[in-house]
């Protein structure tokens, strides 16, 4: 089942292409890792295909009505701001809302969520009375009680502590498991290798190589898209990938 269609998404800033016609079909029960350098245009092509920027080229996200729209994808931005000093489990139930119309003081979609976050134990404290780490954690299952078949995640383990990150990574992998898609940006070369099933990388606005992580992060593309050589090796343990050393 096709979760997401793009046909020659394009974005311009200016006279300048920072999404240069991509074209990309994400599957249900694919977990994507989208990688690049910093302005690469990962977060602005997940924001264009959002219709959250204006866009040349389709973009099958763009062409359903909102309230179809909120039920088939969720959307964790980069951004992390929690604005109102409301309690942990009011905060996750606000991804029930274009189910529900309003959140509900109980809701088992919203009790998996904090389940699956580990935030069981915190779900009356005050969200904004959290770590930077924690509240990120909080944002993570708002999106989960979303429930919807795709979910965005734009730098969801940026600031994660390293266990947190592995948690998150194997959730993103389960839910893809469970028949969902996963599309997250990801800076952490070797967290991407071991846990995505395929992976995304851009360079430039363009779409230079999509596999799996093996045909990705070879030594070329880290030579020509990062500047860095790196060691990628499969093992008992699963695929292991480590940046060595930038390159002049």
């Amino acid at each position: 089942m096709i979760l997401l269609s793009l046909q020659n998404l394009t974005v311009m800033r200016g006279e300048c292409p920072v999404v240069d016609h991509v074209n990309l079909t994400v599957d249900a029960g694919a977990f994507v890792g989208l990688i690049g350098p910093n302005g690469a245009g990962k977060t602005t092509l997940m924001r264009g295909a959002l219709g959250l920027v204006p866009t040349q080229g389709d973009s099958s996200l763009q062409q359903m009505d909102p309230a179809h729209r909120a039920r088939h994808v969720g959307w964790l931005p980069q951004s992390r701001e929690i604005a109102w000093p409301v309690d942990v489990r009011t905060l996750v139930s606000l991804g029930r809302i274009p189910h529900s119309g309003r959140p509900k003081a109980t809701d088992t979609a919203v009790d998996q969520a904090l389940a699956r976050m580990h935030l069981t134990d915190f779900a009356d404290r005050i969200a904004t009375k959290l770590s930077g780490g924690e509240q990120a954690r909080v944002l993570i299952a708002r999106a989960l009680a979303q429930e919807t078949p795709l979910l965005l995640a734009d730098e969801a383990i940026a600031g994660l502590d390293p266990a947190n990150q592995i948690m998150v990574m194997q959730l993103f992998s389960q839910l893809a498991t469970e028949g969902r898609g996963i599309i997250a940006s990801i800076h952490d070369l070797g967290l991407a290798a071991r846990h995505c099933s395929r992976l995304l990388l851009m360079h430039m606005g363009r779409v230079v190589a999509d596999g799996p992580p093996d045909q990705v992060l070879t030594p070329d593309h880290m030579r020509d898209v990062f500047g860095i050589s790196g060691y990628y090796a499969d093992t008992d343990h699963g695929p292991i990938f480590q940046p060595l050393e930038v390159l002049t």
